[in-house]
């Protein structure tokens, strides 16, 4: 595992994993909301945020979280493994607020500076949405992949705790699944 990509609805825990990852394997984390957000949340522009991405997927190494189904063909081809963390919409939502109340008028260590906090309805329904409108195509795009990638999807804590545990300590190695 060099080039790993995380998906999966907001609340799902994508930074958290990506953050013990990083520490585990010794490997440089890429937040993608840290880097497409821009003080007071404004857009980064579209060629821009392709051109970002490009530069990282050639790096030898990598762990990128986020989802942004435009540029996700990006790191599906530069990345060895896709984990899809597809977890209960409901403790991704509960997740979700308990995260936005804990930071509330801060800015997460996993999201650019000057973009504080906040609890946003548009957001939550994205998250309770997610299986429905989001999953399907983001499954059939893994499977495609399925052939030549490391493909993990973990549907509960407990299987990303496991997942977590049987990682090789050692940069490069290949995970227990």
């Amino acid at each position: 595992m060099n080039k790993i990509s995380i998906v999966g609805s907001g609340g799902s825990g994508k930074s958290t994993l990506a953050r013990a990852l990083a520490v585990k394997l010794n490997m440089p984390v890429y937040h993608l909301d840290a880097l497409y957000w821009k003080a007071g949340w404004k857009e980064t522009e579209r060629t821009e945020w392709r051109r970002i991405q490009e530069e990282l997927c050639n790096r030898d190494k990598w762990i990128m979280d986020g989802n942004y189904a435009g540029t996700l063909d990006i790191r599906l081809i530069h990345s060895d493994t896709i984990i899809f963390l597809d977890i209960n919409r409901y403790l991704c939502v509960a997740r979700a607020l308990w995260r936005s109340l804990l930071s509330y008028g801060k800015t997460r260590p996993d999201m650019a500076e000057g973009c504080e906090e906040r609890i946003d309805l548009r957001f939550i329904k994205w998250i309770l949405d997610y299986p429905d409108k989001n999953k399907p195509e983001l499954l059939m795009r893994l499977k495609a992949r399925m052939p030549e990638k490391n493909v993990i999807i973990l549907s509960s804590p407990r299987a990303v705790r496991e997942f977590l545990r049987d990682v090789s300590g050692v940069s490069g190695g290949e995970a227990a699944r």
